[in-house]
């Protein structure tokens, strides 16, 4: 699995390119923000709702969480079941907020 910084990120959607974003976040942790195009997936929830994004799995799909640890457990996971271009946010959402986009809080 890669490892991105949320700089990495930005200037990584600069290209154009069109990754799968994947927020594996709780429903109550989306309050502090969430990356525009993000599909909302709570951790749990992913082995179920596979079927959601797993029409390609040789896309590219970034996962984020909080701070990089969920998703990176997820992005296990989802190598493990096929997918072969898997990327995690490292730092997650607190390292976008704290970097790129100051008008997202840090929790």
């Amino acid at each position: 699995m890669k490892q991105m910084t949320v700089t990495e990120l930005r200037d990584y959607l600069a290209t154009g390119v069109a990754p799968i974003l994947i927020d594996v976040r709780e429903t109550h942790e989306l309050q502090h923000g969430m990356l525009e195009g993000a599909i909302h997936i709570p951790m749990q929830t992913v082995p179920a709702k596979m079927d959601e994004f797993d029409q390609d799995k040789t896309k590219p799909v970034v996962l984020i969480c909080r701070s990089g640890k969920r998703s990176d457990q997820v992005g296990q996971y989802l190598e493990q079941n096929g997918f072969s271009d898997v990327i995690n946010l490292v730092g997650g959402m607190n390292a976008w907020a704290a970097e790129i986009d100051t008008s997202m809080s840090v929790y």
